[in-house]
C-alpha cells in the first residue's frame, strides 16, 4: 500500500490504543495486529503482545494458513514516536486473526471493528459526522464547550492551510514540519519543537494543550498565511517559507500589543493537565464559598439540622 494514500492514526477499543491506517483509494482500514492481539489477550505490555503473535504465526503457517502470507507491513508510530515496520491486516484478515486467539473479548471486538469500518465512511459522505464526534471526544475528556469549538475551527483552518500548500507544489511530511515551524516562530518566538517543550509534552498534540488566546493567535497565523499564498500563489518550499513568515508575523504583531496592552504574556508553560487543574479549582472554590455561605445563613437564622435541605 502506498504511505502517502494512508493515514497513520489512533482507535480506541475500551480505552486501549489500535494503531490504524486509513487507504483512502481502495477504502480500506489497515489495523497493527499486535495492538489488537495485545487488547484482546491482555497483554501487560507491547512486547508481550509481539511474543504471542509471533508464536501465534508460526502456528498459522504451520496449519498452512495463508493468511500470515497475506498480510501486509506498514511503517506506524512506535511508543518512541519513530516510524517502525508493523504487521498489519485489513478487517477480514484480523477477523480470521481473532477467530485464532480464544479471548472473551472477540464478539465485542468484532461489533467494534464493524463500528470503525461504518464510522469512517459515512464521515468519507459526510465530514460532518467528523466533527461531531471530535467534539463528543474533546468533551468527554473534560474541555470546556467554548475550548472545542475555538479548537474544531483550528482544525478547519489548519486543513484549508494544508490544502493551499498541495496546490503551491509543497509535499506533504517534512515541508509541511518546515512551514509549520516558520508560522510557529514568527507568532510565538518558538519552534514548535520549542513550543512543545516549554510546555512540558512529548507525544501530546500542541494545539490540545494550547489556552483559548494561543489558539486564536495560531489560526490568526495560519489563515493570514493561507491567504497570502492565495493571493500571491508562491512556489516550492522557498517562497512558500517566506509567505509562512509574514503570515505568522501578523500573529506574533498582534500578541506583542496584547502583551503590553495586559502586561502578561500570552504563550506560556500551562497545558490541557494544568488549565483543566484551574478550572476544577474554580469549581471547587465556588463549590466551598457556596457551602460557607450556608453554614452562615443557618447560624445566623439558627436553621435546625434537622429543617435543612439535604
Amino acid at each position: 500500500m502506498d504511505e502517502k494514500k494512508q493515514n497513520d492514526q489512533i482507535q480506541l477499543f475500551e480505552d486501549q490504543k489500535i494503531r490504524t491506517a486509513w487507504d483512502a483509494e481502495q477504502e480500506e482500514w489497515y489495523f497493527s495486529v499486535v495492538d489488537v492481539v495485545g487488547v484482546l489477550t491482555d497483554a501487560p505490555d507491547y512486547n508481550t503482545g509481539r511474543k504471542y503473535w509471533n508464536k501465534l504465526k508460526q502456528r498459522l503457517k504451520e496449519e498452512g494458513s495463508e493468511l500470515v502470507t497475506n498480510c501486509h507491513q506498514l511503517k506506524m508510530t512506535a511508543a518512541d514516536g519513530k516510524k517502525r515496520l508493523t504487521d498489519v491486516a485489513d478487517t477480514e484478515q484480523l477477523l480470521r486473526i481473532i477467530q485464532s486467539i480464544p479471548s472473551p473479548k472477540a464478539e465485542p471486538f468484532k461489533l467494534w471493528l464493524a463500528q470503525v469500518g461504518r464510522e469512517r465512511i459515512e464521515e468519507t459522505i459526510d465530514p460532518e459526522q467528523a466533527i461531531d464526534r471530535a467534539l463528543e471526544t474533546y468533551l468527554k475528556k473534560g474541555y470546556s464547550e467554548e475550548w472545542v469549538h475555538q479548537r474544531l475551527l483550528a482544525i478547519r483552518i489548519r486543513n484549508e492551510l494544508t490544502d493551499e500548500w498541495q496546490k503551491r507544489g509543497v509535499e506533504k511530511g517534512r515541508e509541511y514540519a518546515i512551514l509549520t515551524d516558520e508560522i510557529s516562530r514568527a507568532w510565538s518566538g518558538m519552534t514548535t519543537r520549542q513550543y512543545k517543550r516549554l510546555k512540558g509534552l512529548k507525544k501530546e498534540n500542541l494545539r490540545d494543550n494550547m489556552s483559548d488566546l494561543e489558539l486564536v493567535l495560531n489560526m490568526l497565523a495560519e489563515a493570514s498565511t493561507t491567504s497570502i499564498s492565495r493571493t500571491e500563489q508562491p512556489k516550492g518550499l522557498e517562497e512558500n517559507k517566506r509567505v509562512a513568515r509574514r503570515g505568522g508575523r501578523i500573529a506574533g504583531n498582534a500578541r506583542k500589543e496584547l502583551e503590553q496592552e495586559t502586561g502578561r504574556p500570552v504563550v506560556t508553560a500551562e497545558n490541557a493537565q494544568t488549565l483543566q487543574q484551574l478550572v476544577t479549582g474554580v469549581v471547587e472554590d465556588a463549590a466551598k464559598l457556596a457551602e460557607e455561605t450556608e453554614e452562615l445563613l443557618h447560624k445566623d437564622n439558627k436553621i435546625p439540622d434537622k429543617d435543612r435541605d439535604n
